[in-house]
């Protein structure tokens, strides 16, 4: 008799296999109508900050009776479901032009000796490796199609880094993201176990070569080939996730394919489908999204230089202008996202908001500014104080705020980054 779970077993875990209807059951079956759904983490970041002065609600109103700010009135109707958090920070951040390098890993880029550049692992990144044991894709990494410098973002191929603090790879735009998770792969199953295989022959050979190296070796030479068996513990799990998948169909889409070429506006609301699309075919759950504001901008017909917008506080005029419109831009999009995620309803008949922890900021306040990072917390997953003006108590490590979430939504980390515990006054 099949029992309801299955695992795979590859050198460096055991997998959980997903629900699948050749094993005797079927993911959306109405007998697991009643099951409880499961967690999701979602974080939002973008770059050069919000504007100050009309962003933040007033910080001698804490509690649940506070008014919203210009920048946030957008979020007016759902106000009791999300939380403004201020005083968060990362201690080590040093750099105004990185708005997430370091928004969700809380390192000290000058960590490793001799280096000008280091990073740990992102928080989303701690969750996928217990949350997305179950889905196709351990996460998902999404970015605007043109989100680089000019979106205020700072290195990295998306927000996640891996457990050696090298970045992850994203999707670039709504339709590499729409790809990823519904294109249909035509190759035959004969050859992409065979094609499968030779990755495993590759891999073991660096392998064996790398561990007759390892012999005689100075420790430094030591520590940087243990970074190294690392990414070849990585590609492992890569591999066994490919294997744990094979021949299993990709959903279907519930949405069309996007147009190319959308405006930045258009754009974040397509990723935002996606990532709704996503957690309604289980797929993954872990996302994040680098948002875009070079072509945010755009769309609104504001002609400033997205640095210069960041850097109103010099001359205020047209700049300030430009981020006052960014800010109820990107507030209006996220309500549309929140009502979303309210709309959609679960197996079970709950909302996937009910069942979503989210996070929405950047750790950057404003031009060169990187103390009281721009911080919302919203979604029922996490058990979260919802409807607040939260005030941190000084000094707050912004990574206390990450580990509540992951404890939330049941990841017991010890610490995160630069964390000195769970940020209780979110916990509710």
């Amino acid at each position: 008799m099949r029992t309801r779970r299955h695992f795979l077993q590859s050198s460096t875990a055991v997998i959980a296999l997903p629900v699948l209807e050749s094993l005797g059951f079927c993911r959306f079956a109405s007998a697991a109508a009643s099951a409880t759904p499961p967690k999701r983490l979602i974080f939002l970041g973008f770059g050069w900050g919000i504007t100050e002065s009309t962003w933040y609600p007033d910080i001698k109103a804490p509690g649940p009776d506070y008014e919203l700010s210009v920048g946030l009135k957008p979020l007016e109707r759902h106000k009791k479901d999300f939380s403004v958090v201020q005083g968060l920070w990362n201690k080590y951040s040093n750099e105004g032009h990185w708005g997430s390098t370091m928004w969700l890993t809380g390192a000290n880029r000058y960590a490793q000796p001799g280096q000008n550049f280091h990073n740990s692992i992102s928080a989303d990144q701690v969750a996928a490796a217990k949350l997305g044991l179950e889905t196709r894709f351990a996460s998902l990494q999404f970015n605007g199609s043109q989100s680089g410098d000019l979106s205020g973002h700072g290195p990295g191929l998306s927000m996640a880094w891996d457990v050696s603090g090298k970045p992850v790879g994203g999707q670039n735009g709504p339709v590499a993201a729409f790809h990823r998770l519904f294109a249909k792969d035509t190759t035959p199953i004969e050859q992409q176990k065979a094609m499968l295989a030779q990755k495993r022959s590759v891999l073991d050979a660096v392998l064996d070569n790398a561990k007759s190296m390892q012999r005689g070796l100075a420790k430094n030479d030591n520590a940087k080939l243990e970074e190294y068996f690392q990414g070849i513990r990585d590609i492992e799990t890569r591999l066994a996730k490919e294997e744990q998948w094979m021949g299993v169909p990709q959903p279907k889409a519930p949405l069309p394919e996007p147009k190319p070429d959308v405006d930045g506006r258009e754009e974040i609301k397509l990723i935002y489908d996606i990532m709704i699309a996503a957690m309604q075919t289980d797929s993954t759950r872990v996302m994040t999204f680098r948002q875009p504001v070079n072509t945010l901008l755009t769309a609104l017909g504001i002609k400033v230089h997205p640095h210069d917008m960041s850097h109103y506080h010099t001359t205020l005029g047209e700049k300030l202008d430009a981020s006052q419109r960014r800010d109820i831009a990107q507030s209006e999009l996220l309500a549309g996202f929140l009502d979303k995620l309210k709309a959609t309803k679960e197996p079970d008949g709950t909302r996937l908001f009910d069942n979503v922890a989210l996070a929405y900021g950047s750790n950057i306040r404003t031009g060169h500014e990187l103390s009281n990072c721009p911080t919302i917390l919203s979604g029922g997953g996490a058990g979260l104080k919802l409807g607040h003006n939260i005030v941190a108590p000084k000094d707050t490590p912004l990574c206390n705020a990450w580990l509540a979430l992951l404890h939330g939504i049941g990841i017991e980390a010890e610490r995160h980054g630069d964390s000195t515990g769970v940020l209780k006054e979110i916990v509710a």
